[in-house]
């Protein structure tokens, strides 16, 4: 169960965040470059670089809750009893699947604003309503990716590695 949530969440969740970090990458090389050879840069280059920065960031963050590569802070983990470890790690999925869920749902609310104002981009005039869409989703997919850690356990990140 846990590999085949791994690979469905590396092949969709984290083949996005590296296709977008990858067009960031190229994008900005053709922005250099037309900056110091043309004396013209790559016209909505920062708008483009935002939302693929959305999509790298808020991709991610689904398969780095399945495979716990948070940053931690364990300098009390000595302190606290081997019995109770996998309690806490149980309570702090719950936690944090409920705060991913209460974020997913206000940035839902927050993209049906953009829609009905019909919030653009400077530049490029591009709609903000569907990347606020694609932000409230990820959110609640990594919601589910921790309830599932609940229900189910706590996943070995090197067990799961393809």
């Amino acid at each position: 169960m846990h590999k085949i949530l791994d690979r469905l969440l590396f092949w969709s969740t984290g083949l996005m965040a590296a296709m977008a970090l990858f067009g960031i990458m190229w994008l900005t090389v053709v922005d250099v470059t037309g900056r110091k050879f043309f004396n013209n840069s790559v016209p909505g280059g920062l708008e483009i670089t935002e939302v693929l920065m959305v999509v790298v960031i808020f991709g991610a963050l689904p398969l780095v809750s399945w495979r716990n590569e948070h940053v931690v802070f364990d300098s009390l983990d000595a302190l606290i009893p081997d019995w109770f470890k996998g309690i806490q790690a149980r309570l702090i999925h719950l936690v944090c699947a409920g705060v991913f869920a209460y974020l997913a749902r206000l940035l839902v609310q927050r993209a049906e604003r953009f829609a009905e104002y019909g919030d653009i981009t400077a530049y490029l005039m591009m709609p903000v309503a569907p990347v606020a869409y694609l932000m409230a989703v990820l959110l609640g997919v990594t919601a589910l990716a921790h309830l599932v850690q609940v229900l189910i356990g706590q996943t070995n990140p090197r067990e799961l590695a393809p």
